[in-house]
């Protein structure tokens, strides 16, 4: 099984609606008190929200429907034909359709499943939240079967294999000055509630990854940062690491990737590629939230070359990897 976030079921305010009321009253995402949650949510954060969400929606809309959904869909045809009959794929959005439950019952003839949750960095609010939904659906079963879990895959050898050869193209074959790391943020609080017991600014790279900071998400960024740029023989001058998609006003970890840009072209800096590899199928938060708005920030900074460069999605060099990461599993 394959998990994903989600998606609305249309890119219309009341899908969007539905779609962002149980999104945000996951107590993993917006980790606050239940009371101040509820009113947070459904009074101040919805009500503003749900029509500015439906726009972006309808802003990267296919005519298939949604590319998170589509990506991932295709992932799975992929996947499947890869593995051959031995192995049955299946999809589970973590909110949305297809749910959790329904891909299990997809497998319940299975007696031992492999659940790969589509997040390489480990948070709380992605992968933590869709194991926790797994293991509380599954849990009501008669027949638990053998469950195996991929917790992450960050540093995952042919997943930053498969990101470095998508990359390779953009960043070798164009004037580049800086490549861009984006990775969905996380509020700081989040990252302070003992998972990483290594003290530092949260603003400055993180440390290599060592025993105290091993399920940081922040420092699997960095370390998945590192290894890429590694690999694209790229020096720490040559590139950047930030976060998108905060929301409120608490402290979100940083850099931020739209403060970023701003730093950038006070530097002279013309020309950026960017990648968004806490993401691997494309979605709104990489059509849009990157490729279109980023994109209009930087244009309206007097930035030259902006490359967006995608997400994996169905790419044979993720196909394969989830193949070997699926073998190694049994």
């Amino acid at each position: 099984m394959l998990i994903n976030l989600g998606t609305p079921k249309s890119p219309y305010p009341k899908d969007v609606y539905a779609y962002l009321k149980q999104f945000l009253n996951d107590p993993r995402v917006i980790d606050l008190p239940h009371f101040i949650r509820y009113f947070l949510v459904n009074w101040i954060i919805l009500p503003f929200r749900y029509k500015k969400s439906s726009l972006a929606y309808q802003k990267i809309w296919t005519e298939n429907g949604s590319p998170l959904l589509i990506n991932s869909q295709d992932l799975v045809i992929s996947l499947s034909q890869e593995l051959g009959n031995q192995y049955q794929v299946v999809l589970g959005m973590r909110y949305g359709n297809p749910s959790i439950k329904e891909g299990l019952e997809h497998l319940k003839e299975c007696n031992k499943i492999i659940v790969i949750p589509l997040f390489p960095q480990y948070s709380s609010a992605a992968t933590g939240s869709a194991i926790e939904e797994l293991l509380r659906t599954i849990g009501s079963q008669l027949n638990i079967p053998e469950i195996h879990i991929k917790k992450d895959f960050y540093c995952d050898p042919d997943f930053i294999n498969a990101y470095t050869n998508l990359i390779k193209p953009y960043v070798h074959n164009k004037q580049i000055e800086k490549v861009i790391f984006s990775y969905h943020g996380v509020p700081v609080r989040q990252l302070e509630k003992g998972i990483c017991n290594i003290t530092c600014s949260k603003i400055n790279d993180c440390p290599s990854m060592q025993v105290d900071n091993l399920s940081c998400y922040r420092a699997q960024c960095y370390e998945t940062s590192r290894l890429i740029a590694g690999s694209l023989n790229l020096d720490r001058s040559q590139y950047e690491v930030s976060f998108q998609s905060r929301l409120g006003k608490t402290p979100w970890i940083q850099p931020y990737t739209d403060i970023t840009l701003i730093e950038l072209r006070k530097k002279n800096i013309n020309s950026i590629a960017i990648v968004c590899p806490s993401f691997v199928a494309d979605c709104l938060e990489t059509l849009e939230e990157i490729n279109i708005k980023a994109k209009e920030q930087w244009s309206s900074l007097g930035g030259n070359e902006f490359l967006f460069i995608p997400s994996l999605n169905n790419d044979i060099l993720w196909v394969k990897s989830l193949k070997q990461m699926i073998y190694r599993m049994m």
